[in-house]
Order: structure tokens, then sequence, then C-alpha cells
């Protein structure tokens, strides 16, 4: 088999010998390719045609299926340059080797050369449509799993033979290779790093998807997150038979539409299917056949694979991620874990999704963060990740965390994440709605109860639902006056209490029925007549700033794989882990824990009764009063890792 260039595109023949390997330049030159201030996207497209050659590829894998591939090499040829690349299900717009992304699709740009900074100092950037998606050959499996067998292909095995092509093909390149990608790609990054290409040096994977059943995406604790899996596979999910380069259709099925209003009426699950996904949705399917966490989700979940890691690791994150907040703190742990000697290292910041990469970082709905977070990530912490592993300059070490402490709005450097000197703090549930961290007297008791309807479900934001994230940052005073919601707080702080790692709900509970959600909400609420740094945004007087929340279905409080009945009126122990935080509760504010039943349409309704929710009928649904226990025998508690201050 040899290899021909026409017209930018490579083409496959059998017979004759292979196309001589590119040459590898060994000069290191530390000058950026260009001097220009690339001040907007106007500027970077114009550098982006200016200083690099667009080139189109059809890369033969192991099996002889071809992954469609754009590359932008720099004009200048007099040194070398490494390879950054991205592997992605979104497709990499816009086809034709003399089209080149312009001012008008931003998301293009950030796709082709990551960021303005990584554009100026010089890299050959890589793009490529995985297997079965767009302009690729093959067959499309969401979260592939990774082959069973030596002949098998898998997301790691395609990196390796991209990767293996475009050193030995492309001209000008150091030898040196990257892979980053934000979500999915994120996924992708992180497996490129499994039985890693030798040339693979720097791996960065950025809220990357990484377990479907328990935290990322589509289901958290095995709760089903509704609008986000039918919104997104009501598009992403639909059937490419052939490669194309056709524009995907992201329209909305409920466009115009309150989604709360439009999933309501949508009825018990099996009516998406009825009324919207005619059985066409393949992904869809598997999300209502596969209801625990079975053989298809674990063989779905990459963590144990994320052993023996060669290159170095930079996962990032962002606090108020609604799609893959746990994904970037569990790729993390897992990287760490498995390769203690390892070069990995952790990015949080208090971005929504991808928020780093396609926004200042200023703010985040009615929080203000006081800096420009995104920038100071771009040059201080992505470019010298890059630049000291693929370029070779020297440059400090990073820490092996860098995260970004809310409320006090400031940079933050461990040695360990979560930080060694955090200590264990519960927060224990009190008579009158309080919040204390002093240990209840023997024989004290009591509970507090109320009435869940999976008819009138607690809205997960105040506004018109139409996918706005910025329900992580939301003030929750729209839910704390709903009955169906139980508030927890404590009194006003007389010192900074900083709160830097994960959060464990300890709830003793019991309920009228025989399955119940539980949600917990961590809260800073601010004081009355509280300022806003930020002038453009709304006042913060008594704010209930929503830090973070997690569901946990109660049905899998003992197991995700088998689930078990609540016997009524019986008390039960439910214990989850919420995401990490790094959040300042500042002197004068309160520390509020609100718990909830309904977090609607972010999270299916519970017909709170033990059945099959994926197969539910209307009337399997049913109100229940739910209870929760605050005493010596049943402490309901949160548990904090704190680092600073102390709670009354």
């Amino acid at each position: 088999m040899y290899y021909e260039l026409r017209h930018g595109l490579l083409f496959f023949f059998v017979g004759g010998s292979a196309l001589a390997a590119a040459p590898t330049v060994n000069h290191i030159d530390d000058r950026p390719l260009f001097r220009e201030d690339l001040k907007d996207d106007e500027s970077r497209a114009r550098a982006l045609r200016e200083y690099y050659t667009k080139h189109e590829f059809r890369i033969a894998m192991r099996d002889s299926v071809k992954l469609f591939t754009v590359v932008y090499t720099p004009k200048d040829l007099s040194r070398s340059y490494p390879i950054l690349m991205i592997r992605t299900p979104y497709a990499v717009p816009p086809y034709g080797v003399d089209n080149y992304p312009n001012e008008k699709n931003a998301r293009a740009l950030r796709l082709a050369t990551v960021s303005a900074q990584m554009e100026r100092d010089g890299y050959i950037f890589v793009e490529q449509d995985v297997r079965g998606r767009s302009a690729s050959e093959g067959t499309f499996v969401d979260v592939r799993p990774l082959a069973t067998s030596k002949e098998g292909t898998d997301e790691s095995t395609d990196a390796y033979d991209t990767i293996d092509f475009l050193v030995k093909n492309v001209p000008n390149n150091n030898g040196r290779v990257g892979v980053w990608g934000i979500s999915y790609p994120g996924f992708y990054a992180a497996q490129s790093a499994i039985n890693a290409h030798p040339a693979l040096k720097a791996v960065s994977p950025q809220a990357p998807v990484t377990e479907w059943f328990l935290g990322d995406d589509f289901h958290h604790n095995g709760a089903l997150f509704l609008q986000d899996a039918f919104d997104f596979y009501s598009n992403f999910g639909r059937a490419r038979p052939k490669p194309t380069k056709k524009k995907a259709d992201w329209s909305s099925l409920h466009d115009g539409i309150d989604a709360y209003d439009f999933f309501l009426a949508m009825g018990p699950l099996p009516q998406a299917n009825v009324k919207y996904l005619n059985n066409d949705i393949s992904f869809w399917n598997d999300l209502m056949a596969h209801g625990t966490r079975d053989a298809f989700w674990k063989a779905r979940d990459p963590r144990p694979r994320y052993r023996d890691a060669t290159p170095a690791i930079m996962t990032v994150g962002g606090w108020f991620d609604a799609e893959d907040c746990f994904g970037a703190l569990a790729t993390y742990r897992a990287f760490e874990s498995q390769n203690p000697r390892g070069r990995n290292t952790l990015v949080v910041g208090p971005w929504q999704h991808g928020g780093w990469s396609r926004s200042d970082g200023d703010r985040l709905g009615n929080i203000a963060f006081g800096s420009k977070t995104s920038n100071h990530y771009r040059e201080a912490l992505e470019l010298a990740f890059f630049r000291k592993h693929l370029k070779q300059k020297t440059t400090e070490d990073a820490p092996e965390a860098a995260i970004f402490e809310t409320g006090t709005n400031e940079w933050r450097a461990y040695a360990t994440w979560p930080p060694k000197d955090a200590k264990a703090t519960h927060l224990f549930f009190r008579d009158g709605g309080k919040l204390s961290a002093v240990p209840l007297a023997q024989g004290e008791a009591g509970s507090d109860s109320y009435v869940s309807n999976p008819e009138k479900p607690v809205p997960h934001t105040a506004k018109l639902i139409d996918g706005d994230n910025t329900y992580m940052t939301e003030d929750q005073r729209f839910a704390a006056r709903r009955p169906d919601v139980l508030v927890y707080a404590t009194p006003e702080l007389e010192s900074d209490v900083t709160v830097s790692g994960p959060i464990e709900a300890n709830l003793w509970v019991s309920t009228t029925g025989t399955d119940a959600d539980f949600i917990v909400k961590i809260i800073d609420v601010y004081p009355d007549e509280a300022a806003n740094p930020d002038p453009t945004a709304a006042k913060l007087s008594g704010y209930q700033q929503l830090v973070r929340a997690e569901v946990m279905r109660g049905k899998f409080r003992s197991s995700f794989e088998t689930p078990t009945p609540f016997k009524p009126g019986e008390p039960s122990i439910v214990r989850f882990t919420l995401p990490d935080i790094a959040h300042s509760f500042r002197t004068g504010h309160k520390l509020m824990v609100q718990v909830q039943s309904t977090w609607f349409p972010l999270v299916d309704r519970n017909p709170q009764t033990f059945v099959d929710i994926y197969h539910a009928s209307a009337s399997d649904f049913r109100t229940q009063t739910h209870t929760i226990f605050r005493g010596s025998e049943r402490p309901s508690s949160i548990r904090l890792m704190m680092t600073k201050g102390r709670l009354p």
C-alpha cells in the first residue's frame, strides 16, 4: 500500500512502495511563529490562513477503515513543530483544503488551533472525525469500550495509528505529539493515553466524558438527566449510514416551549419514543434498556484502563460544569491512583462546560469572579503545559493542582488534591431548620417531612428552561419557598470557612412509597444588602448561590447493580458523594443545605414506586411523603473537607 496526495486529499493504492517517512527537523526555535497580537476571532482567522497551509487526509487504521483528518502546517519550513491533535465526533468543518475557519465560526477556530496563543506559538494542528462520524468511515459506538482482542480496534488504537502516520508522513514535525479535547473529545484524548504511541508526550482531557451511569452527562447516581439526554440524542444520536460532510442539525424538539412544560406533557419515559423518537435513536434505546449499572455500563467506564500512562497528563474541569464536572475529577483521580510515578496535574476553574475555551471566565450568571480566569488558564497553564512537553522548553513545573477558589476568587496551588490539610467536618441537621457542627446530644430526636408530588416537581431553575446552564450558580430562593423543599442553614459565619474537596451526604430517611430520589444542594447565602462587584449583574442581597448539588436515586442506595425498594415507613440510610468544591463561605454569609426529591426536567421524575422507570406507566407515579430524620440515633448530616475557618 502506498499513499499519494492529490489536491490535498490522501488516496490509498495497493502495490508499489510506501511514501518515505517525513523528515524530522531537530532545530528548536523559541521564537513565535508570528508577532501579531490576535485580539479577536477575525484576526485569528486571518492569521490561520496567512501562516498555515491546510491539508486533508484519509488515514487508514489497522483494519483499513479510513478516518478523515485535517492538518494545518506552518508555512515557515525552517524549523520543526510538534503536533497537537483533537479527535472529535462533532465534525471538523469547514471541509475543503481551501476552506479555512473564519470569524463567523468561532467553534471551528477553537477546534483548529486550540487558542490564539498556541496559534501564534506555532504547532502542527490536527483535527480528526472519529470512526463512524461525519466524513470518516466505519461504525460509531458511543464511549466505545476497549477492544478485547489484539486484533480489535478502539479509540486507543485509532489514536495510535493516526499518530504513527502523522509522525512518519507530515514534514517538519519534531516527533512529539499532544492530544487534547473538551467533553466528548476529552474522552478521546484520555483514551489516547492507553497503550500510548511512543511519540505521544502530552495529553489534556478537558471536561472529559467519563462514566455515564454514575456521574457524567446522562446519569448521576443512576438517575437519568432527562433534558440533557433527550436534547442531545434527538440530534446526535441519529444514524449516519455513510460518510458525509453535511452540517448536523442541532435544532431542539421543544424550541419555543418551556422544557418544564414540554417534558411534563411528554409523560413517562416510554412516551419519548411514542411521541418523538420513533425508536430511531439507538443510544436512547440503550439508555432505556440498561436501567442498572450492568455490563453495558461497566464496559464503558474507562477509568480502570487509565494505568501505565506514559504521557504527561493535564486534566481540566469547571466547578460549574453542568455536564462533566464529575468527569474531570474522576479522570484525574484515575490517572493519579494508577500512575504513582506519572506526571499528572489537575486544573479546575470557575467555568461552565468548556468555558475556559469560549469565554473570558470572569462571570457565570449573576456571579462575578473578579478576573478573566480563562485568559490566565490559557496563557499560564495550557500553553505552558504543551510548550514544556512538546517543545521541551524549560518552564517551572505546574502545581499538582491549580485550583480556583470561588468566594475569595483566587487561584490556589496544591501539592495534592484534595489538599492534605483538609479536615473532615460534619454539619448536622437540627430543629428549626438549623445546621450545626455541634454533635447531637444523646437521646435528641426529631424529623422533618414533606409531600413530593411527581406531577408538580420542583424545577431546577426559576427561569424559562431552554438549556441555559447558568442554573449552576443560580439564586435558590425560588426552591426554598416551596413546601416540598427542606432548608437547613448555619448562623452567619464569624470568619471565612473554606471547603476544598468532595462532600458526602448522609441522610436518614423514610418514605410512604417504595422508591424516591434525594437531591442535596450546597448553598452560599449572601448577607442582606450584599453588593455585586459586577455592576452589570443582579443585586446579591440575600442571594442563595448554588455551589454544588447532586441527586441520588434511592433504590440504588446499597448497590447500583441490584436496586432495592424502600420499606414504607422504615428508616434507611442514603449516602452519596457530591462532586468536589473549592469555595470560601465569607464572613457574614451562611452555609445552607436544601433537600428535595424532584429536580425537573434536569432529572427525570421518579414514580416513587419500585418499578423499572424506563418502562413505567402513568399509573406508577404516586404522591408520597418523605421524612428526613435528625437525631442522635439517625443523624442526617453533610460531611465537608475544610481547609480554613470554623463552623458554628
